[in-house]
């Protein structure tokens, strides 16, 4: 069959229709990792703003920009607009949009379940900055600490919106961890067996696993929050023999594996830049998969570091400690790898490589200021102040925000069909790795003279002043080095150069296809020989037959667990409304479950069920074919 005629075919057969109800309809997974970046992002612009108008509220002593209560209003949705609505989405639509096409896949194991995972995270979103427009935004920090966030002591729906809000949200996150898991291990091109997969799938399976295993905790402590607030249960009220620590344990142990989830997957996409650009294989490839997975087993069992100044037995506090510590070592393993791939290659110094460099300065700075506040001692001393406040950005945006950075001007091209200007990136780049070093080392400083974190003004003649405004002008520099790359992709969309398929003679096998992709990936389904599919010089879509074209359906393969062996052909499921329909039908239910509107609560459920019984209704030849 000639060539030209193939490419028709599969269009016909996963193409979109260009039209509003096609947009809302789609389940193709790179127009979904596209939404999910560009909503993820909006978030991050949210949470910025917020973070500017506190930065401007402490820039001095005594300053009166906001009153407390917006301020512990600000400060809560900063966090949680951040740590939830960003940091852990736009990986997943990094995810979303690669994953299939680095394992040789035409689409994610469940499409339509992707399509409601996207719908989910963003209404969940409004949900809960809808809260900032009525002036009951959360105030609680994102932790939400009882007994203040009670009934008792937090009367109005600032905290409602808060429990339901994440509630709503851990739906997305976890039907689409099960995504990610069925993706990577029964959708491999043939021949890439575990030994061979992208260092990324190892990132996001290991997330996936902490994802599904921790957000039990998270949805049963605002589950219980909600119940001691409006419904007569005591599971925090120490009066009729609850405990405030029962909400600790709970919101931790799912806390610190968060931190992990939004952490591990940057780590993965860094391991996929740095050997590309520094032109060799990466250094401790079976070291760096391990290291990569006893992270997250090991994020398991160190909740209680986040605990210290609660008193709890001194044993239980030091063995924690100790696997505070150890889980250091693993990091250890991987900037070693990361550091020694560029030493032994011949690094291309393209913003991407930038990013990835200083991503590994700061990353290593805030493990060391984690590494000593594993001592419980030392905790001690600065719990609550802005030393943790400094740790935590560190770690956050050096192992979120500047990886995720590298993998946007990496993978711009690939997603776009464009290049972005290095020139606008490298200056986008030293303002943010300035900025961001001016706005968060003196923190440290601050905090161990003593500035505690969460309050909204100070009084003169602490010495914290100075301090404080050279963290408001850092801040105000890292914005506008993202504002710089911002301005930067929308104008490479317009008149940026052609990417080609492989601008960087990367070695993924996502490189392989155009750029940007269709909608089918490719026309023969690739086979794999090797881990870099780009330098060993197989032919991934070498099929004279044309027997992995599969263009009579929407068609992928099915392989085996361990060796990517085809075991069977899976037919992918039609675009559809009924994700967002459904995802409609559950805001309706959160939104009735805030104002506690039984009749309407009742009437979405039912709304619900009826939109998940239309969207699994059988398709007419959606067997697997053996």
């Amino acid at each position: 069959m000639q060539a030209l005629e193939l490419r028709q075919r599969l269009h016909r057969l996963w193409d979109t229709p260009p039209t509003v109800f096609g947009w809302l309809s789609s389940v193709d997974h790179k127009e979904l990792g596209r939404r999910y970046i560009v909503t993820a992002l909006a978030f991050l612009v949210l949470g910025g703003i917020e973070a500017a108008i506190m930065r401007l509220q402490l820039a001095g002593s005594d300053m009166r920009i906001v009153g407390p209560e917006a301020y512990d209003q600000l400060f809560s949705m900063h966090g949680i607009t951040m740590i939830f609505w960003y940091a852990s989405p736009i990986l997943s639509g990094f995810g979303n949009f690669l994953l299939p096409l680095m394992l040789g896949a035409r689409d994610m194991a469940f499409p339509r379940l992707n399509a409601f995972s996207y719908w989910v995270f963003l209404f969940s979103g409004l949900f809960i900055n809808a809260s900032l427009l009525v002036g009951q935004a959360p105030h609680g920090g994102w932790f939400a600490y009882v007994p203040y966030t009670s009934g008792t002591y937090s009367p109005g729906l600032n905290m409602d919106f808060y429990a339901l809000g994440l509630i709503f949200l851990t739906v997305s996150t976890t039907v689409g961890a099960v995504n990610f898991i069925a993706t990577v291990a029964r959708h491999r091109a043939p021949g890439m067996a575990i030994q061979r997969l992208p260092l990324v799938s190892y990132s996001t399976v290991t997330t996936s696993v902490l994802a599904i295993v921790s957000l039990p905790a998270l949805t049963v402590a605002c589950l219980m929050l909600e119940l001691d607030r409006h419904y007569g249960t005591h599971f925090f009220d120490v009066a009729h023999g609850g405990s405030p620590l029962l909400w600790q344990h709970t919101f931790w142990f799912f806390g610190h594996p968060w931190v992990y989830i939004i952490f591990l997957p940057a780590t993965g996409m860094i391991s996929m830049i740095l050997p590309s650009l520094a032109r060799r294989p990466i250094v401790g490839y079976p070291f760096v998969a391990v290291a990569t997975i006893l992270t997250g087993v090991v994020g398991l069992g160190v909740w209680v570091h986040h605990m210290f100044a609660t008193g709890m037995n001194q044993v239980a506090m030091s063995l924690f400690g100790a696997a505070s510590m150890t889980i250091s070592l693993f990091s250890t393993v991987q900037v070693f790898a990361w550091i020694a791939t560029l030493w032994t290659g011949r690094p291309v110094m393209t913003t991407a490589m930038r990013f990835c460099i200083g991503f590994i300065a700061v990353f290593v700075l805030g493990g060391l200021s984690g590494v000593v506040t594993a001592m419980v001692p030392f905790d001690w001393q600065i719990t609550d102040t802005y030393f943790v406040v400094a740790h935590l950005h560190y770690v956050l945006i050096g192992a979120n925000l500047f990886p995720v950075m590298a993998a946007l001007y990496y993978w711009f091209p690939k997603m776009s069909g464009r290049m972005a200007s290095e020139r606008a990136g490298r200056a986008s780049f030293w303002l943010m790795f300035v900025g961001f070093n001016v706005a968060f080392f003196p923190m440290h400083i601050v905090g161990l003279l003593g500035m505690p974190r969460r309050v909204w003004t100070y009084p003169p003649g602490m010495g914290w002043d100075g301090t404080n405004l050279l963290s408001t002008a850092g801040a105000f520099l890292l914005a506008v080095g993202i504002l710089v790359s911002f301005l930067n992709f929308g104008v490479a969309l317009r008149r940026g150069a052609r990417a080609g398929r492989n601008p960087w003679n990367a070695p993924g096998l996502e490189w392989e296809v155009e750029s940007p992709p269709p909608s089918y990936g490719t026309v023969h389904l690739p086979t794999v020989v090797s881990r870099y599919s780009g330098w060993d010089g197989h032919d991934s879509e070498h099929d004279p037959d044309d027997a992995r074209v599969l263009a009579t359906d929407r068609l992928t393969y099915t392989t085996s667990v361990l060796d990517a062996v085809p075991v069977a052909i899976a037919r992918m499921p039609d675009d559809t409304i009924m994700p967002l329909l459904c995802t409609l039908a559950l805001t309706g239910l959160f939104v009735a479950l805030l104002l506690q509107l039984w009749w309407l609560a009742a009437g979405t459920v039912l709304l619900t069920l009826l939109c998940t019984a239309a969207w699994l209704w059988p398709e007419a030849g959606a067997e697997v074919r053996a």
